[in-house]
C-alpha cells in the first residue's frame, strides 16, 4: 500500500509545499525511499529529518529538497534548520495525534518532497509552515476519495498557484 498527501501553507517566500509519500516498509515505499537515499544529485541531498540530534521523526521520513541547494547560503539554512524540522515536527505530531494509524510509528516509512523558496528569510514562519504543510499532507494522505470529484472540478474552473494564474483556466 502507498498512501499519498500534498499540504501547502503559509505566502510569499516563506510558504511551504509538501508532497508526501508513505506506507508500510513491506510496500513499495520502502524500495523508494532506498533508491532516492542512494541516489543524491546536485544540491538534492536525501536526509532522514529528526526532531533534534539523536531523536528521529516517526514515521522514519526522507527529507528531499525540490530546490537545489547552494553550500553556505541562507537557502541552504533554511531547508536544513527549520524546513527539516517542520516536516518531523508534522510527521511525528500526524502520528500521535491518530491521524495516522498506530502501526506508522515503527512499521512505516515516509518520503517528504520539500519546497523551500531560495528566497526563505524567516525561520520561524518557514519552520511552522513545513510543520502545518506536513501535518496536512499526512492527514490528506489516508483520506479516501481526497479531493472529491467537487473539489476537482472546482480546481478546474480556477486552476493557479502562488507561481502562475492563467488568464482562463
Amino acid at each position: 500500500m502507498l498512501y499519498i498527501g500534498e499540504g501547502f501553507e503559509g505566502s510569499g517566500p516563506n510558504a511551504a509545499h509538501i508532497n508526501l509519500y508513505l506506507g508500510p516498509k513491506n510496500g513499495p515505499i520502502s524500495g523508494a525511499l532506498a533508491g532516492a537515499a542512494a541516489s543524491p544529485g546536485p544540491g538534492h541531498l536525501p536526509f532522514q529529518a529528526v526532531l533534534k540530534p539523536n531523536l528521529p521523526a516517526k514515521p522514519v521520513t526522507l527529507f528531499i529538497a525540490k530546490a537545489v541547494m547552494e553550500s553556505g547560503s541562507s537557502h541552504e539554512l533554511m531547508t536544513w534548520g527549520p524546513a527539516q524540522a517542520g516536516v518531523a515536527a508534522g510527521i511525528t505530531a500526524a502520528l500521535l495525534d491518530g491521524s495516522l494509524p498506530a502501526e506508522a510509528e515503527d512499521d512505516w516509512v515516509a518520503i517528504a518532497a520539500v519546497w523551500v523558496n531560495p528566497s526563505a528569510n524567516d525561520a520561524e514562519e518557514v519552520y511552522h509552515n513545513n510543520k502545518a504543510a506536513t501535518h496536512l499532507a499526512a492527514k490528506r494522505a489516508l483520506v479516501k476519495g481526497w479531493p472529491s470529484r467537487a473539489e476537482l472540478a472546482e480546481g478546474v474552473a480556477t486552476v493557479g498557484n502562488p507561481f502562475f494564474t492563467p488568464k482562463v483556466a
